[in-house]
C-alpha cells in the first residue's frame, strides 16, 4: 500500500522521453513506482490536466539574504523548483563583520537589482562565519531545499577590509585566509565557491566587485581549498565578450582553468 498516489497526471520525467499518463506511488517519503500503480494508497491525488515531473535543480539564484526571512522562497517554489543553488556570481552576505554589512548589501544591490532597503530591513545578520550562516538557515523553516556557494566578494571584504577593492592585489597571506575559511565552509556543508569578473557588475555607488579583477594566482589559491574533497563546485560569471576578441577570451578562460587546475 502506498503512502500517497498521484493519478492520472501527464508524466514528463526530464529524461527526454515523450510524455504521457501514468500515475506516481509514493512510500516512505520516496517514489516507489511510475507509471501503472495498481496498489490502494492512504491518499490519493487526481492529477488529470495537471503535469506530474520531478522538482527542477535552479542552480543560479540571488535568496542569499531573503532567506533569512522567507521560507516560501517564491516565485522558485510556485515554478517547480524545488532546490536552488544560492551565492553565486560572488555576491552574497557571509562571511560578514558587523561593520561591514551595508557594504555587502551595496554589492548585491547593485550587481542582481535587488533592493537594498528590503535587505537592509528583512536581513537578520544573526552571522558572522559561513558556517553560521548556514545554522542560522537552518533553523528557518523552508519550502523547499537550498545549496550555498561561498561569495568571494564576501571572502575577500571579510579578510581584506578596506583593501578588498576590485584594483588591490591580495597578498599571500590574504589568499591563504580565504583559502582556509573557504575550506571550513566545505566541510561544514557549503556546496562550492563562486566568483564574479564581469565588467556589468557593479556595486550600487558604481564600483566595480571586488573580485572583478581577481588574479589568476588568487582564485587558483584559494581553490586549492578544495584539494582532498569529494565534493564541490566552482561557479564563475564571466563577460567573454566577442567583441574583446580572441585574445581575450582564451586570457580569462586561462584564468578559470588555472582555478580548476588548483582545486583538483
Amino acid at each position: 500500500m502506498y503512502d500517497l498516489k498521484i493519478v492520472g497526471g501527464t508524466l514528463v520525467d526530464g529524461t527526454g522521453g515523450d510524455r504521457y499518463t501514468g500515475d506516481v506511488g509514493v512510500k516512505d517519503g520516496k517514489i516507489v513506482a511510475v507509471g501503472r500503480c495498481d496498489e490502494s494508497a492512504s491518499e490519493t491525488i487526481d492529477a488529470s490536466g495537471a503535469i506530474v515531473a520531478p522538482g527542477f535543480i535552479d542552480i543560479h539564484t540571488h535568496y542569499d539574504g531573503q532567506i533569512s526571512w522567507d521560507e516560501e522562497l517564491a516565485p522558485s517554489s510556485i515554478h517547480g523548483v524545488t532546490t536552488c543553488a544560492m551565492g553565486n556570481c560572488g555576491v552574497g552576505f557571509a562571511p560578514v563583520r558587523p561593520t561591514d554589512h551595508a557594504k555587502l548589501i551595496e554589492l548585491m544591490e547593485g550587481v542582481e537589482d535587488i533592493p537594498g532597503t528590503a535587505l537592509a530591513e528583512g536581513i537578520t545578520w544573526d552571522w558572522e562565519s559561513f558556517p553560521e550562516y548556514m545554522d542560522a538557515l537552518d533553523r528557518m523553516p523552508h519550502t523547499i531545499d537550498f545549496l550555498n556557494h561561498v561569495p568571494h566578494d564576501a571572502l575577500r571584504v571579510y579578510v581584506m577590509g578596506e583593501r578588498a577593492g576590485y584594483d588591490q592585489v591580495a597578498t599571500v597571506e590574504d589568499i591563504a585566509e580565504m583559502r582556509r575559511l573557504l575550506r571550513i565552509a566545505l566541510e561544514a556543508g557549503a556546496i562550492g565557491f563562486s566568483t564574479g569578473r564581469s565588467d556589468n557588475h557593479r556595486s550600487a555607488v558604481g564600483d566595480w566587485t571586488p573580485s572583478s579583477e581577481a588574479s589568476g594566482d588568487e582564485l587558483a589559491g584559494i581553490a586549492e581549498a578544495f584539494v582532498g574533497l569529494n565534493h564541490g563546485v566552482l561557479q564563475a560569471v564571466n563577460d567573454f565578450n566577442i567583441l574583446h576578441g580572441d585574445e581575450h577570451f582564451e586570457a580569462e578562460w586561462a584564468v578559470l582553468e588555472q582555478m580548476l587546475d588548483a582545486a583538483g
